[in-house]
């Protein structure tokens, strides 16, 4: 196995951080971008002294790795399966039960449900693809699974189409190995829009879900931010005031953090990270009243209010218009917080052509102030790659552990002709003031 090992040393917030690198093969898919959308929920993730990953090799194959967490080692294996990656929708996505059993769904837009799971505790071998309940599994997109704080798993995925499709929630129980329907429809578009949603799950437990409106396939009808949690892993849910949705939610009666019109480069899917107290931020980018360009903002919650943060640090412009999967000159963030003495530090990652497409990050030592700085991860531009990170080894060990590869994306779901490209790893660790 090809490997490399890098060390970089850079500051940030006046510490010196060291990044590591290590490349799990050099093979991967680059014709398009779905190794590397910010809705692979996810491509890494760890389980105890694990972390694993996925990615589509250049055959289309299915590929899974592991190694210990901290190592540059990895184990890789191609399974049996492979996935149409010439569509940037159809990417894979994995998780760990608290068995230690690999999950992992891949290749949906609109079609059957691809599901698949270990044979056994720790193991890359995955058994035949399985149903989880056969009712409403032919038009899925956008797998998504998390572990709650008991071990289970949730899986969310759209039932539809882009304008008109439903949320859907399954539940996994460790006790019985089954999949129940935990929410059918949930967020109800009613036949006019759907929802395109972001999910994180706290160390408590309670699931916290963030999402726009769209009124069409076109991305311009993109609108509005609303929110929703659920304290008892997906049956209920409330406002963040703790007033109790009648389900399901629909435009009408949905909590709006904030209301962006359409036709403001408002783009879908981004992220969300909710801290161990429960605190919520919400990543995303659009064009504000007064901007004449799309600008990153974090929308968090206060005791009595929802405010939003401009970074303000973008200085060209473009217009987020159309079908299929865009080829953007910035990508859509991620966004990490953590304590820092009193007050919370905030990262959020993202790519940039302003910044040659590098992997980059913007800091803020004590978020509110507006004080933001960035620094860059990579040395070299990732092409259009997306951030996706390993967000079970964020929570226990405040590692930010980075899928990275470089990858090509034709506007309008097209696909390039270039050779593979190294599919990698990139940990790095802040250090506060």
């Amino acid at each position: 196995m090809f490997l490399i090992y890098a060390l970089i040393s850079m500051g940030m917030m006046g510490a010196a951080q060291e990044t590591q690198l290590s490349t799990i093969a050099s093979n991967g898919w680059a014709n398009n971008s779905v190794n590397t959308v910010i809705f692979r929920k996810n491509a890494l993730i760890s389980f105890k002294d694990n972390q694993y990953a996925a990615y589509y090799d250049h055959e289309q194959h299915v590929v899974l790795a592991k190694r210990k967490i901290g190592s540059t080692k990895w184990a890789v294996v191609t399974t049996p399966y492979k996935g149409d990656a010439t569509d940037a929708h159809k990417s894979i996505s994995i998780m760990v039960d608290g068995d230690g059993f690999l999950h992992l769904a891949w290749g949906q837009h609109n079609n059957n449900l691809n599901y698949a799971k270990s044979t056994s505790a720790g193991s890359l071998t995955v058994g035949n693809k399985e149903e989880m309940l056969s009712v409403k599994e032919n038009k899925v997109s956008y797998p998504e699974f998390y572990r709650l704080a008991n071990g289970n798993l949730l899986f969310f995925y759209r039932d539809g189409g882009s304008g008109n499709g439903n949320l859907m929630i399954n539940q996994y129980s460790l006790k019985t190995r089954k999949w129940t329907r935990v929410q059918d429809g949930m967020i109800d578009g009613e036949g006019q829009r759907n929802a395109y949603w972001q999910v994180a799950v706290d160390q408590a437990g309670t699931i916290h879900l963030s999402w726009v409106w769209r009124e069409s396939p076109d991305v311009a009808s993109n609108h509005d931010l609303c929110y929703a949690k659920s304290t008892d892993g997906g049956i209920t849910w409330l406002k963040s005031t703790g007033e109790k949705y009648t389900l399901p939610i629909t435009a009408k009666n949905a909590e709006y953090t904030v209301k962006i019109p359409q036709k403001s480069e408002l783009i879908n899917q981004t992220s969300m990270f909710a801290d161990a107290e429960g605190k919520v931020f919400i990543a995303g980018y659009w064009r504000g009243a007064n901007q004449t360009g799309p600008q990153y903002h974090l929308v968090f919650k206060t005791d009595t209010s929802w405010k939003v943060s401009n970074l303000n640090f973008r200085k060209t412009t473009f217009s987020l218009s159309g079908t299929g999967t865009k080829r953007i000159p910035i990508s859509r963030p991620q966004i990490i917080v953590w304590p820092n003495g009193k007050h919370y530090a905030a990262g959020l990652v993202f790519r940039d052509a302003e910044r040659q497409n590098k992997a980059s990050i913007a800091l803020n030592a004590y978020l509110g102030s507006e004080n933001w700085t960035i620094k860059d991860l990579t040395q070299t531009g990732m092409g259009d790659w997306e951030p996706t990170y390993d967000t079970e080894l964020w929570k226990t060990n405040k590692i930010l552990s980075l899928f990275l590869q470089n990858v090509t994306q034709i506007d309008g779901e097209g696909k390039a002709d270039r050779l593979p490209t190294l599919v990698q790893v990139l940990d790095w660790k802040p250090k506060n003031k």
